[in-house]
């Protein structure tokens, strides 16, 4: 026995010897600039300040630190003596964790290849009282996964009232321009005419969409708190003498002091279930496809002249091409989007991979894509709040498009107004076949303007209508119900004011985004 206690101590000793040379040689590695290492483009190009802090290494295990001392405050409430008051009081004063700290937790790691031990040891050093109490009863996914749940609930707090903002905005645009007739489009081919701001309107339908779903997701997140190794709670029923009413009421407590009302999920395993991972992914990931059908419809509108995103006075639109106005904005959006549609079915693979109470498969790709998910839709919610707000209508080039194809669209009025004074449906129908062909004809073939109206005037059959036609050509007559449809749901008091209320502060006071770069 006393071979084994000098063969134990002599390998503590190695420890230390290993841990104080690591200190050595990283103190002396030259200094880097970050120029000299890879960086995401999410956090040096695209998202927020505030998403980017909330998913550093030091927010992180900060919480980290912070989950460990409710840990153990709710322990003493509960009667554990072993955490002293000198302990706790040592613990919320070094809760935000250091350069110092870290790089004890980088020599401390490098030796026991375990991150939360790591930082147990470095908490340790800060916390001398508490060294011995730190982490008690607890496994490692007390504080990742419950770290997780924090990070998710504050990001997608992030997220809602900008989404909202964007959602005001275009809601203002589409009521600005609730009565602008323009083209709509039904296989990217003309179809009858809606309004500017009615497809504005649709867009803000389903960022409306998006926003119930993220509120959804984060209104129904709850806490993984304190379940031991496996979900069962043994360690902390052992701690508690077999007191189960005392494990239950650990975890009222700590659910309290960590803000999550709806309580503990009511089975865990190792982890909080993976499917958690999965649903919010769903509802932040929508965003993506909203952003891109918003953006793609932008390019398209740009293209043909009608609709263009913000551009800057001195904005360059090509290197090569200097009279080019590239929708930039939308672009980048809508590659963000693409990345973003792509997380669900990395959330959804690791889910599926669980292998009974849980595999450590998840780890790495969670630390990769939990923070990705919510930088990208940052970064979206960023571009799509900057070209909502600036967004520049020509309304000239609007209506020239549509009296381009006007004379098509009011064939079918014709046909009922033809009938009404005694002609034939079917022969209607055939004359206007005809002479729709060959006034498509000349369009295509002959680079000359839309001609069936003179095609009607000069043909006895249309006889019965021609004093209508002037009238009929007018395109406000052909947008239905557009501007009722945008006023109910976009207008004082419609259906988005009240969807809006709870972020009327935030939307009051919100500015243009401007983008990083």
């Amino acid at each position: 026995m006393a071979g084994s206690d000098s063969d134990a101590q002599a390998q503590i000793r190695a420890l230390q010897e290993q841990l104080e040379q690591l200190k050595a040689s990283s103190s002396s590695k030259p200094k880097t600039s970050g120029f000299d290492s890879y960086q995401t483009s999410l956090t040096s190009r695209y998202c927020s300040p505030e998403m980017s802090r909330l998913f550093s290494q030091r927010s992180r295990h900060s919480q980290w630190r912070r989950l460990w001392l409710l840990l153990a405050e709710s322990e003493r409430e509960l009667g554990i003596d072993a955490v002293t008051t000198e302990a706790l009081e040592q613990m919320r004063a070094h809760l935000e964790v250091t350069d110092e700290d870290f790089e004890v937790a980088r020599v401390e790691e490098k030796i026991r290849r375990h991150d939360v031990m790591a930082h147990v040891h470095a908490f340790g050093q800060a916390a001398p009282a508490a060294a011995g109490i730190i982490h008690y009863g607890a496994t490692s996914c007390f504080v990742t996964d419950n770290t997780e749940l924090v990070l998710m609930r504050d990001a997608m707090d992030i997220l809602l009232p900008k989404l909202a903002t964007v959602i005001a905005k275009l809601a203002k645009f589409a009521v600005e321009w609730k009565a602008e007739p323009t083209l709509a489009y039904t296989h990217l081919q003309p179809a009858q005419l809606i309004t500017v701001g009615k497809r504005a309107a649709q867009w803000a339908q389903d960022l409306m969409f998006d926003l119930e779903a993220i509120e959804l997701a984060r209104d129904g997140l709850r806490f993984r708190g304190a379940q031991g190794t496996t979900g069962t709670q043994a360690s902390f029923l052992e701690i508690f003498n077999g007191d189960a009413a005392k494990c239950d009421k650990l975890n009222e407590l700590l659910c309290e002091k960590a803000g999550f009302p709806k309580g503990c999920y009511d089975v865990s395993t190792q982890t909080y279930t993976r499917k958690v991972d999965l649903l919010v992914a769903n509802a932040v990931a929508g965003l993506g496809s909203t952003a891109q059908r918003i953006t793609g419809d932008i390019r398209h509108l740009a293209a043909w002249k009608e609709i263009e995103e913000p551009f800057e006075k001195t904005q360059i639109g090509s290197s090569a091409m200097a009279y080019k106005r590239n929708p930039m904005r939308s672009e980048r959006i809508y590659s963000l989007a693409r990345e973003l549609m792509s997380k669900p079915a990395n959330f959804a693979n690791t889910l599926s991979d669980q292998w009974m109470e849980r595999t450590l498969d998840d780890s790495a790709i969670r630390r990769i894509d939990i923070p990705e998910m919510f930088l990208l839709a940052d970064a979206i919610l960023i571009g799509l709040d900057n070209v909502s707000s600036g967004l520049v209508v020509y309304p000239k080039r609007i209506n020239a498009r549509v009296q381009e194809e006007l004379p098509f669209m009011i064939t079918e009025s014709i046909i009922m107004k033809l009938v009404a004074q005694g002609r034939s449906r079917q022969e209607a129908h055939e004359q206007i076949r005809v002479l729709s062909h060959q006034a498509g004809f000349n369009v295509k073939n002959e680079g000359k303007g839309n001609d069936l109206v003179e095609r009607m005037r000069a043909t006895q059959f249309f006889e019965p209508i021609w004093p209508e036609l002037d009238h009929m050509l007018r395109a406000e007559l052909y947008t239905g119900r557009s501007v009722e449809i945008v006023e109910r749901f976009c207008g004082q008091g419609g259906v988005l004011d009240s969807k809006l209320a709870r972020y009327t502060e935030y939307i009051d006071k919100a500015t243009t985004a401007e983008l990083n770069v």
